[in-house]
């Protein structure tokens, strides 16, 4: 077992199972369970005043998903939706807080997941107010390449089935300037682009140009 699994392995679950593009729950909806994510990813998101999506964060297998009820939230701030079959083991919220009461070094990982998500929140409204779209796609991918990537003959595929809006929406970028920001690394050579694919060829000199966007986000702060 890894990440939370392994910190909740002593409470007891339901394995549960969703296809791919289900809702585990919605902004709004009633917030009384939490999960450790086994297999698949996730998109968390949330919407705009004005109907758009914004992508927070893409989970994957051993992250936890929904803590925020372990802490007494009544309703779901956010929305999560399956980008791939995902299994995950269920939770009682209550019953996550009570063992956290009883062992304080879970508790404390759960106060740092939360600082680490809230540190990532501060830092993409920086990034959306002073990083330009290519900067913004840049630091994604090598995010992903990260995260997901798997070698492959000519460099890393990021296989995760994330659409050139979610993309977008991950960015805070529109579709079209999400779509000219990829050609620009396309025709680079940096990167090779498919139905739900990218190949990334060249992870230096998108780090190189991540870095750079770095460099603003940190004049800007």
């Amino acid at each position: 077992m890894d990440g939370w699994e392994k910190e909740l392995a002593e409470l007891r679950g339901r394995v549960r199972r969703w296809p791919a593009g289900a809702d585990l729950f919605r902004e709004g909806d009633r917030s009384d369970w939490v999960m450790v994510l086994r297999t698949g990813r996730v998109k968390v998101t949330c919407m705009t005043e004005g109907g758009n999506e914004v992508v927070l964060w893409i989970l994957g297998p051993g992250e936890l998903l929904g803590e925020l009820s372990v802490l007494g939230e009544r309703d779901r701030a956010v929305s999560a939706t399956t980008l791939e079959p995902v299994t995950g083991l269920s939770l009682a919220s209550s019953a996550v807080a009570g063992f956290l009461r009883t062992r304080p070094v879970v508790g404390a990982a759960l106060l740092r997941l939360l600082g680490r998500r809230l540190r990532d929140a501060e830092e993409k409204l920086v990034e959306f107010s002073s990083v330009d779209t290519l900067g913004r796609v840049t630091r994604r991918l090598v995010e992903l390449a990260d995260r997901f990537g798997a070698r492959c003959p000519v460099g890393l595929r990021i296989t995760l089935p994330l659409s050139q809006q979610e993309l977008a929406g991950w960015t805070g970028s529109s579709r079209i300037a999400t779509a000219k920001a990829l050609r620009v690394l396309r025709d680079r050579g940096w990167i090779e682009t498919g139905r739900r694919e990218i190949i990334v060829r060249d992870l230096d000199a998108l780090r190189h140009r991540a870095g750079t966007a770095t460099g603003r986000l940190a004049e800007a702060n």
